[in-house]
């Protein structure tokens, strides 16, 4: 399966476009849309180290728009219908977990049960501090006792949760997802602490990959994975129905030829060049065991709204009907 994530800021992060995208990208039968979280951004990222990017820094900068992941994915949740949507990441402890499983629950019934959530513990310490969130260093344990609390309103009525962080008794907490065992929750990263968090709470494991120096090849992908089910087994957990997902940019060059912003020379980034070469990545992967790859709309290689949709176009027609 292919999905997209969508850009939360940036010069494609408005409106019309996101909505031009979404539409587009269900017509083409991608089967899920992503979207992005952040909250606050700082005016430096002097203490923070942006880990996808070798620069450490954030791409764009602080000083940009960042639109709000839930009310995002209320307005896809109506202008589509079979596509699934989901946070890449959604950063679990900077929100109220009853209150965030709330809301992912309203959108699970608005959207008809199409909601997947993706969970990181964030990486950005300033974030931390001005949402007064719990502390940065404990931004793990937190995680972990959010996801159970919002899988306890999910699936419990009335719920209740007696935790380190946080304790509840006896509420309702309605409506329910629409998917009768939960919104399935994809853990985000790729370090141990991550790998052991899909072992023992996620449903799916979904990385980064292809941005350094986080580049996460098939072969280390593979690796990891081998852990995740090793952990998973020692949990008494069955490896199997973890879902095996990755991200990673995509652009495919036109039939005519060019290189469409691929660098001339050095290593071709993974789901970087021709068709042909794509489909070798794709099932490079897909040896690991990876059933769902989400590309990123927006590569340097394509700058403008045209661009990406033909990007999509080129995938939809030349790559995906010959991974099947």
């Amino acid at each position: 399966m292919f999905g997209l994530a969508l850009p939360g800021r940036g010069p494609f992060a408005k409106p019309d476009v996101l909505l031009k995208l979404a539409e587009r990208a269900e017509s083409l039968r991608f089967t899920s849309l992503f979207v992005t979280d952040h909250v606050v951004l700082p005016i430096s990222d002097e203490r923070s180290t942006y880990p996808y990017a070798t620069t450490g820094r954030l791409p764009g900068g602080m000083n940009q728009d960042y639109l709000d992941p839930f009310a995002l994915l209320g307005v896809l949740a109506r202008a589509t219908r079979r596509i699934r949507l989901g946070t890449s990441v959604l950063v679990i402890p900077y929100r109220n977990p009853v209150v965030t499983a709330k809301m992912l629950a309203s959108l699970d019934v608005i959207s008809g049960g199409r909601i997947i959530l993706g969970a990181g513990v964030g990486w950005l310490r300033e974030e931390f501090e001005a949402l007064a969130a719990p502390p940065f260093e404990e931004r793990g344990r937190v995680t972990d006792e959010y996801l159970k609390i919002m899988r306890t309103c999910w699936t419990s009525a009335p719920a209740s949760y007696e935790g380190r962080y946080y304790r509840f008794s006896s509420v309702y907490a309605l409506p329910q997802p629409r998917q009768a065992s939960g919104i399935p929750v994809w853990i985000g990263g790729h370090t141990e602490s991550a790998l052991r968090r899909v072992a023992t709470l996620g449903d799916g494991w979904h990385p980064i990959a292809m941005r350094p120096p986080a580049v996460l090849a098939p072969e280390e992908y593979g690796q990891k994975v081998k852990q995740i089910q090793s952990l998973a087994s020692a949990a008494g957990r069955d490896p199997r129905s973890i879902v095996l997902s990755v991200r990673a940019p995509l652009y495919i060059q036109p039939r005519r030829g060019g290189t469409g912003g691929i660098p001339p020379t050095g290593e071709r980034p993974m789901f970087q060049g021709t068709a042909a070469e794509v489909i070798t990545d794709i099932r490079a992967y897909r040896t690991q065991g990876v059933s769902e790859l989400i590309f990123d709309a927006i590569t340097p290689a394509t700058p403008d709204l045209r661009s990406v949709l033909a990007n999509l176009e080129r995938f939809a027609e030349d790559v995906r009907p010959k991974v099947r």
